[in-house]
């Protein structure tokens, strides 16, 4: 199973973020979305990831007034991408080594897509869940 696959059955859409909106917008958007992260783009150009770790990590060493910073000075500005021809055991093996849990996804320069380890998860149980059922008709008509 390839990245293309997940992205096709889930979509290409991507949110991000200016990097100098304010830390409490892009919190804000997090909720709303119920996400877990969103990319840091200017002029078309990633600069960074914003996610929850990142947020958390930095309330709890500046406290509040955090907030009204920029999401610049609280992103991640190295970013790991894959392409869409990754296949899925790849970008589990570079995720669970980086200790990360989202990936942008680059074609020819341009974001395509964001995939989460959820997405991962999610692909894996479906595919496992269609060899056992598949098993269980080949036995049925054995």
């Amino acid at each position: 199973m390839t990245v293309r696959a997940i992205l096709d059955s889930k979509g290409h859409q991507i949110q991000s973020v200016e990097p100098n909106a304010k830390l409490s917008a892009a919190i804000k958007m997090l909720g709303e979305r119920r996400i877990g992260a969103v990319l840091v783009i200017s002029e078309g150009r990633i600069e960074g990831i914003l996610s929850e770790r990142d947020i958390v990590r930095v309330l709890g060493e500046r406290g509040a007034p955090v907030l009204d910073e920029p999401v610049s000075a609280v992103m991640t500005r190295k970013v790991v991408s894959c392409r869409q021809s990754d296949t899925v055991s790849a970008i589990m093996e570079m995720m669970t080594l980086g200790k990360f849990r989202h990936l942008p996804v680059i074609e020819e320069g341009r974001v395509v897509g964001l995939i989460s380890i959820g997405d991962i998860v999610k692909r894996r149980v479906e595919e496992f869940e269609r060899e056992q059922e598949a098993l269980r008709e080949y036995i049925k008509t054995a």
